[in-house]
């Protein structure tokens, strides 16, 4: 598996904004727009490479370098929402960061700082695909109901359904579990019974944002629970697939 700083950054954004926009494919490289506290604001998000001072400098995906610039007036946070000071990251860790951009001289004045330790990320690169998959979809197979997930290292990965998958759209979205970096566990889906909307496989399109929770089973990975994220930059699905993704039935109609 290609263990990319984009992948790093992605799956900071997971677990630390909800999964809201973990799954672009320029993932790891400013994005502009959003909602919320990010309206009007860019990102920068990868993975720590030097601490100095009240600057982070931030591989991005593709080897790109960024500073993160902060100020006492910047908020950083790391795991569960808990406030910390730039000198308590470190090289390795995991960081979204939002604010104004000054392109020519690649840095962000960063407003927000969102930060995954280290160990964390390496978990979940471990796992990706083993025991939990996020990523776009890029092709439908009816016949033998499967789907192939592009994840945000690149990989394009096949899973599988079974008896036992739901299937819902929206909800909250993958945090670490309580084990998480001690025992090099994966994230759990962390929406509670009835978040987001209960929807069957057919109603899953290609170039939609998927994350779920499960096993590898017979060599093929299978969801638990496969969530659709609603919110995520679109890809181009069909062209993906080469046009061809046929529509797909639940195997377990709810």
């Amino acid at each position: 598996m290609r263990c990319k700083a984009g992948l790093a950054a992605a799956l900071t954004v997971i677990m630390m904004a909800g999964g809201a926009s973990a799954l672009a494919q320029d993932s790891g490289e400013m994005q502009a727009g959003g909602r919320g506290q990010f309206a009007g604001m860019q990102r920068v998000a990868g993975e720590v490479t030097a601490v100095a001072g009240s600057t982070l400098t931030v591989k991005t995906d593709g080897g790109g370098v960024m500073q993160v610039v902060t100020t006492s007036n910047t908020r950083v946070m790391k795991g569960r929402g808990v406030t910390v000071k730039i000198a308590d990251l470190k090289v390795g860790d995991g960081v979204m960061a939002a604010g104004n951009l000054d392109a020519p001289n690649k840095t962000l004045h960063a407003a927000i700082v969102f930060a995954t330790d280290a160990e964390q990320v390496k978990a979940l690169k471990e796992n990706l695909g083993k025991t939990y998959i996020v990523g776009r979809v890029t092709a439908v197979d009816l016949d033998n109901a499967k789907m192939t997930v592009e994840r945000p290292d690149h990989v394009a990965q096949v899973i599988g359904f079974d008896e036992g998958t739901s299937f819902k759209k929206g909800g909250r979205g993958i945090r670490m579990g309580d084990a998480g970096a001690a025992g090099g566990g994966a994230p759990n889906a962390s929406g509670s019974e009835g978040s987001g909307e209960s929807i069957t496989l057919a109603d899953i399109k290609v170039g939609e944002n998927v994350r779920g929770t499960g096993s590898v089973k017979g060599g093929t990975f299978v969801p638990t629970e496969l969530v659709v994220m609603e919110r995520g930059p679109r890809g181009n699905g069909d062209a993906a697939s080469g046009g061809k993704a046929r529509p797909v039935t639940n195997p377990n109609p709810q």
